[in-house]
């Protein structure tokens, strides 16, 4: 058997990770034209159909250029987890290798990275009543009141989390309620017995200077309202099978345009304006940010990554010439 290091043979597959507005699809896009690769996309957001703008999808010339896998797969309706990321993204590796290109992982949901790369353990499934429950305390007492008592039952979770992560906290009560076991536990066991990929090799963009990055994220959420973002959660709305209790409304972004939105027809309004306008961008750009900070914080629990500076000159470049170093010509 090869052992996992680059230098005694090339790796199964390559990743890039990285915070939201990091460059990863210029770079992925860029090694694109010099390898031959499909790209498995590593995004809770890109799963869901409709969710275009405000998940920064990959346009469809993109995707003609070069394969893309996990993109458009489910309903906003439906539930995606981790376990079935990687188990999907395992078996996508396999038959791309067998077609002969390199499968490149691209993406910023760290947690799925880290299922794919560690492995996860089978957890609780979802429980209904007892997510009503904690909506209900959570609705009476605050997320951060939720966030305090997952302290006290899983700290290495609540650790990593946000006090306002509402998502989050709830799957990590409700893990805590179904079985009586943090979720921390299921992580680790996973680590210790369950991989569910080898010979992998990550690289990741992060930023020595948080300022270009928040610089990036404003300039991507303004041109998504530019690009007609309202229009596309008004459509969502619009179906009336959608609630903002699943997750494909809590990604970031949708949340706050679905907030506004609700707040506005509460007044007996139906277009925002200006004042509704301006909140929505400076909500939209701080939980952007936030969602930046979380991933960046999950990427430095991962050692074993290559970090480019995607802040750098020509970051793209040196990015693209140290993967293709990683592979066989």
């Amino acid at each position: 058997m090869c052992p996992p290091s680059p230098t005694a043979c090339p790796p199964r597959f390559l990743a890039l990770a990285g915070p939201t507005a990091s460059g990863k699809t210029a770079v992925a896009l860029a090694l694109a034209r010099e390898h031959p690769v499909e790209i498995v996309s590593v995004d809770s957001a890109l799963v869901y159909r409709g969710m275009d703008i405000g998940s920064a999808k990959p346009s469809a010339e993109e995707r003609r250029a070069v394969p893309h896998h996990l993109i458009d797969i489910l309903d906003p309706r439906e539930r995606y987890s981790a376990a079935a990321f990687a188990a999907d993204a395992s078996r996508l590796i396999a038959e791309i290798r067998a077609r002969g290109a390199l499968p490149l992982l691209v993406g910023g949901t760290m947690l799925y990275f880290k299922a794919l790369f560690d492995g996860i353990d089978a957890m609780p499934a979802a429980d209904p009543a007892v997510r009503a429950r904690i909506d209900a305390d959570a609705a009476a007492l605050g997320w951060p009141a939720m966030h305090a008592r997952l302290a006290q039952v899983d700290p290495e979770t609540a650790a990593r989390l946000a006090p306002q992560d509402s998502q989050r906290i709830q799957r990590a009560l409700e893990v805590w309620e179904s079985s009586g076991r943090p979720l921390s536990h299921f992580h680790a066991s996973a680590r210790k017995t369950l991989p569910a990929a080898e010979g992998g090799l990550l690289f990741s963009l992060e930023p020595e200077d948080r300022g270009w990055l928040h610089a990036r994220i404003a300039e991507r959420f303004d041109a998504m309202l530019a690009a007609g973002f309202l229009d596309e959660v008004r459509a969502l709305r619009a179906r009336g099978d959608l609630s903002p209790e699943l997750p494909s409304m809590r990604c970031v972004g949708y949340r706050q345009a679905w907030e506004m939105f609700e707040a506005l027809e509460a007044e007996g309004r139906v277009a925002p304006d200006a004042a509704a306008l301006q909140s929505l961008r400076e909500r939209g750009i701080a939980a952007t940010r936030q969602l930046a900070k979380r991933q960046i914080t999950w990427l430095r629990s991962m050692p074993a990554r290559r970090v480019i500076a995607c802040d750098a000159p020509d970051a793209a470049r040196t990015a693209v010439e140290q993967m293709r170093r990683a592979v066989p010509a």
